[in-house]
């Protein structure tokens, strides 16, 4: 695991505390991972497990990975206090190093964070037929943050370009995030299923 990258993300959640707090799943995930019964899921970078603890919910088997220490712990003790500790594994790995079992899954998701080199990992992770959703942020001239490093945005509908072999796209979106975020950021949504 990359101490760097560790200590940068954990440092993120001590300075922003509220990144911590308990917030609903991705809309466009409630929308499409609503068949549970005996699924797994992988939650990529998934922070303090809003859609980890989703997935839950509704009777999924949840992998939960991220590098954040912190964010782990959050979601531990969110995932008991719901009740589905046994259905969340909250792994602690750099996700530069990450790659799933071939055909693991029946739900991936991916939301607020980007990584190319992971999202072709993880497609074989998919079982077929299974959905991959990926929400994540775009360069936008409206956007607040302006120091975001051009690589960690996607440019307008490169997402459809990222799964245009072996998937079929169920839904694709480009909008202004959430209010509870820090800062006005346009994103990019994406529900795949695979071939």
């Amino acid at each position: 695991m990359s101490v760097a990258d560790k200590e940068k993300w954990d440092q993120k959640y001590i300075d922003k505390p509220r990144l911590l707090t308990p917030r609903a799943a991705s809309e466009v995930l409630v929308r499409y991972a609503f068949k549970g019964e005996g699924s797994r899921a992988l939650d990529l970078a998934c922070g303090a497990g809003r859609n980890a603890l989703y997935l839950a919910e509704r009777h999924y088997v949840v992998d939960a990975v991220d590098v954040a220490a912190i964010a782990l712990e959050a979601l531990k003790e969110d995932a008991l206090q719901r009740g589905v500790a046994e259905s969340v594994d909250a792994v602690l790995q750099d996700l530069d190093a990450f790659t799933p079992k071939p055909e693991l899954y029946d739900v991936i998701v991916m939301s607020n964070f980007l990584d190319r080199g992971l999202i072709e990992r993880c497609k074989a992770g998919l079982k077929k037929e299974g959905l991959f959703i990926v929400e994540t942020y775009m360069v936008d001239e409206t956007n607040e943050k302006k120091d975001s490093a051009l690589s960690n945005l996607l440019q307008s509908e490169e997402l459809k370009e990222i799964f245009k072999d072996g998937f079929l796209v169920l839904e694709y979106k480009e909008f202004e995030n959430e209010p509870h975020e820090i800062y006005r950021m346009k994103k990019q949504s994406i529900v795949v299923k695979k071939l």
